[in-house]
């Protein structure tokens, strides 16, 4: 049987590790002076396409970005 005592601190508060990571990350961010602030949040931002696809072709794909600032 397993020991509850061994569960890591981040899955006992209710979070997924990528919940976990991402917070940390967050506070590094937060935490780094000026420009190397800057240059870790314009690497966070996160573009990517979405196609619907139709009769096994996809239709024209359209470009979202997962950013705060837009």
């Amino acid at each position: 049987m397993a020991s509850n005592a061994a569960v890591p601190f981040w899955r006992a508060a209710g979070m997924t590790y990528i919940t976990y990571s991402n917070i940390c990350a967050n506070l590094v961010r937060n935490c780094l002076k000026e420009p190397y602030k800057a240059e870790a949040l314009s690497r966070e931002k996160v573009h990517f396409s979405i196609s619907k696809w139709t009769d096994g072709k996809p239709e024209k794909a359209t470009l979202r970005s997962d950013s705060p600032d837009e």
